[in-house]
């Protein structure tokens, strides 16, 4: 195995590979709290993506051996979860979207957004609240495939070269697949925007 000289998890993958459990233990807990937060934000659903997270893992555990380090871990195993993600719900035919209610990605604690003062306002805890749902509403009339790279980029902060590893496809679908979901979500939060 030639491992990418620049990931920091060649020396665990190299043990892991070798048998080494606790090593592939360790990738597991490293990465886990990422990949949750990746899943969840494409189902919505904290049972799908306990179930999908569990098969991305077991998925990369048992293809480890065939690992090769053409990309880092980081983007080998994301690529995993998405493309398991992707395909669950295609199969499923779910179009769920986000669920930003959940603490974890929920607009009503992103500091950028909001400040203490809005507990107080009655008012504009519903505003907030009635954009939380709307947005909600945007996401889920996206593509898989959209919806996909706005989380990646837009939620998890990961760059267009990273997306284009993770998902097989050009830095210039990535870009071109996230302005057009800009676009829509534009589009369909317009009336809230006015208000």
């Amino acid at each position: 195995m030639a491992a990418r000289e620049n990931d920091p998890d060649r020396e665990l993958v190299r043990r892991a590979q070798g048998g080494d459990t606790q090593s592939f233990d360790q990738l597991v807990i490293k990465y886990s709290r990422q990949l949750y937060s990746l899943i969840y934000n494409m189902t919505s659903d904290k049972e799908d993506t306990h179930d999908l997270m569990q098969e991305a893992f077991a998925k990369a555990y048992r293809s480890l051996r065939h690992f090769r380090g053409k990309s880092t871990f980081y983007t080998w195993i994301y690529s995993i979860a998405t493309n398991m993600t992707l395909n669950f719900l295609k199969k499923r035919g779910r179009r769920k979207g986000l669920s930003l209610d959940d603490a974890e990605s929920g607009i009503q604690n992103h500091k950028s957004f909001v400040d203490d003062a809005h507990r107080s306002n009655p008012r504009r805890q519903s505003n907030i609240h009635e954009l939380q749902e709307k947005l909600n509403e945007a996401l889920q009339a996206l593509s898989e495939e959209h919806r996909a790279v706005v989380t990646m980029f837009d939620i998890q902060g990961m760059p267009h070269a990273e997306i284009s590893r993770i998902m097989g496809v050009s830095e210039g679908t990535v870009r071109s697949r996230l302005y057009y979901a800009h676009q829509q979500l534009q589009g369909y939060l317009e009336d809230f925007r006015k208000r």
